[in-house]
Parts: structure tokens; sequence; C-alpha cells
């Protein structure tokens, strides 16, 4: 188009009327369109052409790099949004299963206590440390061991 419009003002009389439009596609028209973009001064419309056709091809490329780095970004922010949900959520229910965990070894301790009386240290710390696994064994044997040798198995 802009081809076009330099055939038809390529007589000598159209002089003023190429360089208005000149002034006015780099003024209004192409920062309109690129917002953002430099655009070089030129003199008249065969410039432009010839600044658009070498331009366009940078133009492109950096726009298509403003892309991606906008869209890795984006992805950072929503991947930091996601893992801090995901930790939350893995967080509340470690923090669930520990806080079972304790109690289950409280309760256990304070059944030992009445069955067998006072502990030692290492029988509390065995307790506290123990996994759910050996809790829930643990528990179960206290109705029937006869010592502590006997519900530790």
């Amino acid at each position: 188009m802009l081809e076009h419009l330099i055939a038809w003002l390529a007589a000598p009389e159209q002089a003023r009327i190429r360089r208005a439009f000149t002034v006015w596609m780099r003024r209004v028209l192409l920062p309109g369109r690129l917002p953002g973009t430099i655009i070089p001064e030129v003199e008249d419309l065969a410039e432009v052409k010839s600044m658009l056709a070498e331009r366009v091809k940078e133009w492109t490329k950096e726009w298509e790099r403003q892309g991606l780095e906008k869209g890795r970004l984006e992805g950072r922010q929503e991947g930091r949004q996601e893992g801090r949900l995901e930790g939350r959520l893995e967080g509340r229910q470690e923090g669930r299963q520990e806080g079972r965990r304790e109690g289950e070894a409280a309760l256990l301790l304070r059944m030992v206590e009445l069955k067998f009386g006072p502990t030692t240290d290492a029988v509390r710390q065995r307790l506290h440390s123990a996994g759910p696994e050996d809790l829930a064994e643990w528990s179960a044997r206290i109705l029937t061991a006869t010592s502590l040798e006997e519900l530790f198995g």
C-alpha cells in the first residue's frame, strides 16, 4: 500500500503532500500502531518504506523476545503461587500427621506409666521418636503386656 502512495505522489508538484504524509506517518500513524517503539527520523516516503522493510524484522524479533520474557515471568509467578499453595497444603498435612503421632505417643506414655509406673528417659525417648506403625502396635500390646520388654517386643 505504501508503494502505491509513493507512486501516486511521485510527481515533483506533490513534494509538499509527500512530506506531509511522511511527517504524519512518523509522528502519528507509526507511534499509534507501534507504541513504545523508537521510530527513526525519515525525510520522505521512500525512506519510510526502506526503514519499515529493515525494522519490521528487528521489531518482530524484539516483540517475540518480549513475549517470551513475559511468558516466562508469568510462568514463574504461577509456579511460585502453585508451589506456595502446594507447600502450605503439604505442610498442613505433615503437621496434622506429626500432631497425631505426638498425641498417640503422649497417650501411650500415659498408659505405660499408669500400668508400669514411672518410666525412664530412654522409654520416653523411644515412644516420642517412634513411627506410626510402632505406636499402633504398642498401643494394642499395652492391654496384654505384663512388662515393658513384652510391650516393646
